[in-house]
């Protein structure tokens, strides 16, 4: 990949996310993370705070062990904080949190408390700088996620089929729908950079039927475009059967075996991307440390489909997967808006 420099042109990509986060001089900021964190973005995000006239400090955690059977990637679930009770006190009085770690803040314990606290947390996702350069967000992509996470708030059922046998039914009623653009400038909320992503966490028992995984697709969690089909079964949320050929299917199904536990197998969200700018190819032209995988989750015209913890379910797991799947065509109470893999023209 390339040398870890520092570059001026990352400092202002750092700097433009942080005045669409609201940053103004004289603002305290935390920068959150941990010893095994990308170093790089850390000192990128101190220098754009300082360029912008805030107070930045530091909060790094000692990288946990893992106690899992399994490598664990992209859960969404930081564990380093360790439910420390100073540490969760000075990021939600800090106003602003840059969030560093290696898996993010979205689904961690402590998180709610952050934001109840009052703070804004800035999940920037775990990518080489290369990649949130080309990702920098934009008004017109705002727009675009709000209107999607309108309509799926407001929808009954989605389906998502596919030529190559996907058909694929959810329940929407109920469901929690979020739309991430890439920024947030409101307390008590969190985003990440990249964006361009809206998902919803159905009720239980919502998800049914048969989705197909084609050559081409993405398994997140290995990092890997797929090289031989995989059909998954679902039934009242859970993945029944796991049937296909090769190392793919063969990877899957003992990773999800390994946790021993019934509710990796379940389903998180389902949702799309959003994104212009987010290119299906990036996966092959990073090193895998190199990458976390967010740019694939944000393709205009991916289905995104996750399983593992759905806490609007009452589902909780360490065991995850995310899927972008091309090529399907996504159906909102009777609204096409993803055609054959094409973002319909229907969000503005």
């Amino acid at each position: 990949m390339f040398s870890d420099r520092l570059e001026a042109k990352w400092i202002d990509a750092f700097c433009e996310v942080f005045e669409r986060c609201a940053v103004k001089r004289g603002d305290t900021a935390a920068i959150l993370s941990e010893t095994q964190s990308r170093a790089l973005n850390v000192q990128l995000a101190e220098l754009a705070l300082l360029r912008l006239g805030a107070k930045p400090f530091h909060l790094v955690m000692p990288t946990p062990r893992n106690p899992h059977p399994v490598p664990v990637r992209s859960t969404g679930a930081s564990t380093a904080l360790g439910r420390s009770a100073p540490v969760v006190s000075a990021l939600g009085q800090a106003g602003f949190v840059v969030d560093c770690t290696l898996e993010g803040l979205m689904h961690a314990p402590e998180t709610p408390e952050i934001l109840k606290a009052g703070a804004r947390i800035l999940v920037i996702s775990n990518e080489h700088p290369e990649a949130l350069e080309r990702m920098r967000p934009d008004g017109a992509l705002e727009a675009r996620v709000r209107a999607a996470a309108k309509m799926l708030r407001a929808s009954q059922r989605m389906s998502v089929t596919s030529a190559a046998g996907t058909d694929l039914a959810v329940d929407m009623a109920g469901a929690a729908t979020v739309g991430v653009w890439g920024w947030t400038d409101r307390a008590g909320t969190l985003a990440h950079w990249p964006g361009g992503i809206v998902v919803s966490f159905p009720k239980a028992g919502a998800v049914n039927g048969t989705l197909l995984l084609d050559r081409g697709d993405v398994n997140l969690t290995f990092k890997r475009y797929l090289q031989d089909q995989i059909r998954l079964t679902l039934e009242q949320d859970y993945v029944t059967r796991i049937d296909g050929e090769g190392a793919d299917a063969a990877m899957m199904r003992s990773y999800l075996a390994a946790w021993g536990d019934r509710e990796a197998y379940a389903v998180s969200h389902v949702g799309f991307g959003l994104n212009p700018k987010a290119r299906y190819e990036a996966l092959a032209m990073y090193d895998r440390r190199d990458t976390n995988g967010t740019e694939l989750r944000a393709v205009a015209g991916n289905f995104l489909f996750s399983t593992g913890a759905n806490e609007f379910a009452g589902r909780y797991t360490a065991g995850h997967f995310d899927l972008p799947v091309m090529r399907t065509t996504i159906m909102v109470d009777g609204t096409v808006v993803v055609r054959d893999g094409t973002l319909q023209d229907v969000f503005g």
